[in-house]
């Protein structure tokens, strides 16, 4: 197996199986980060992930991590706040301003750079990336956004700047995407923080199976539309 050099002239990407397994799922490098690119990578299964300043990487790993929306863990102590939840939320009504506040709040780096933000943002104007917005006393603490492939959402990255914001953030984007026939929630690389919420590990042939069968699926009219979200009375989650 090889690193592929993407052609500047051709959107394909090598199959995902070819992926390494040392350091874990790179299988190209180079080209650009133009919206038809980016969605021809993930219509593939695959994502950049790379250092600002640095060549473009293209991933695929084998385990994918992925959070089945009905097994979403919400602590008694996060179901208590959820109750009387001091927060509003929003739909696709500050993208940017969550992108840029995922890049901010990593401590470690970021590989969110200028060239990343700009990309993410022309995918959203074009209507395949969303953004998930909290609010508190008229200030944006917390959020997610990523990229839609039908009833599988491909999440890259979330933020929080006060307690709960950001797990707040994902419970009520799972709830609003259910609702409308989201079935799967791509988080890419296990961590503690997605493990902690539910999300488990399977192996790449199944992801890029449920890929399949869910890219072609359409969600319910107004999934997508800016609007203010709220949760029901009793959370229908375990």
């Amino acid at each position: 197996m090889r690193v592929v050099q993407l052609s500047p002239h051709s959107l394909l990407f090598p199959a995902p199986e070819s992926a390494l397994r040392e350091p874990n799922g790179l299988l190209a490098v180079g080209g650009d980060l133009s919206p038809a690119r980016l969605m021809s990578a993930y219509r593939c299964g695959i994502f950049p992930w790379f250092n600002p300043g640095e060549m473009i990487l293209w991933w695929s790993p084998d385990p994918r991590a992925v959070l089945f929306p009905q097994d979403l863990h919400i602590s008694r102590s996060m179901r208590r706040f959820l109750r009387r939840c001091p927060f509003r939320f929003t739909l696709n009504q500050a993208f940017g301003q969550v992108v840029e506040a995922c890049a901010e709040a990593r401590s470690d780096g970021t590989w969110i750079g200028p060239q990343v933000a700009r990309a993410y943002q022309r995918l959203h104007a074009q209507g395949a990336a969303h953004s998930i917005e909290v609010w508190l006393d008229g200030a944006l603490v917390g959020g997610m956004y990523g990229v839609a492939q039908g009833a599988l959402f491909c999440g890259e990255s979330m933020f929080s700047r006060c307690t709960n914001a950001s797990k707040a953030a994902l419970v009520m984007f799972c709830h609003h995407f259910v609702s409308h026939g989201g079935r799967l929630l791509d988080c890419q690389v296990l961590n503690e923080h997605t493990a902690s919420l539910g999300a488990t590990e399977i192996p790449r042939r199944a992801f890029l199976a449920a890929l399949r069968e869910m890219q072609p699926q359409p969600l319910a009219d107004g999934c997508w539309q800016p609007q203010e979200l709220r949760l029901p009375g009793t959370l229908p989650l375990p």
